[in-house]
C-alpha cells in the first residue's frame, strides 16, 4: 500500500481547513493511506516512510511559516545523501500573493531532491470553498498518482 503523508502549519486555523481538504481528497482513493501531521509533530521517520508528500504552510511575512521551515531544519540531516526523491504538492493559505512561500519552499526541497508533481495550490486571504475543493483535488490527485505508480 502507498503513503501519502500530508504535513501543515496552521496558526490561525486556516491552514488546517485546507490540510483538512486535500486529507479527505487522498481518503477517496483505495489503496493509499493517508497520514495527516501538524508540521512540530511530524519527524524524519514520517518523510522516510511516506511515498509522496503534501506540504500546507500559511504565507508569514512573505515567507515559508516558522512551523514548516522547523520541520525541515529537524529533518534535513536525517535524510540519506542522496536524497528521498519523493514527489511532492504544495498548498499556501496566503495574506499576499504566497509567491515568496512557494519559493523558499522549492529552494528547500531541493536538498531533499523532491520532485514537484502538482500545480501549487494558494488560496488569498479568506478560505473559500472554491479552494477547499482544490485542496480536495490535490489531495486526490496525489493519491491516484501514487496509487497508479505514475509518480
Amino acid at each position: 500500500m502507498k503513503r501519502l503523508l500530508i504535513i501543515y502549519h496552521t496558526q490561525s486555523g486556516a491552514t488546517r481547513l485546507m490540510a483538512n481538504a486535500a486529507y479527505q481528497g487522498a481518503k477517496t482513493i483505495e489503496g493509499v493511506e493517508v497520514i495527516l501531521r501538524r508540521a512540530m509533530e511530524a519527524c524524519a521517520d514520517d518523510l522516510l516512510a511516506a511515498d509522496g508528500v503534501l506540504f500546507g504552510t500559511p504565507e508569514n511575512l512573505g515567507y515559508l511559516s516558522g512551523g514548516l521551515k522547523d520541520f525541515f531544519d529537524r529533518t534535513f540531516y536525517a535524510m540519506p545523501e542522496e536524497g528521498i526523491h519523493l514527489p511532492y504538492g504544495l498548498f499556501i493559505s496566503a495574506g499576499n500573493d504566497g509567491s515568496g512561500a512557494e519559493r523558499q519552499l522549492q529552494r528547500i526541497v531541493q536538498g531533499y531532491r523532491l520532485k514537484v508533481v502538482a500545480d501549487t495550490v494558494i488560496e488569498r486571504g479568506e478560505i473559500t470553498e472554491l479552494g477547499l475543493q482544490r485542496c480536495h483535488e490535490l489531495g486526490a490527485a496525489m493519491a491516484t498518482g501514487l496509487e497508479m505508480g505514475i509518480f
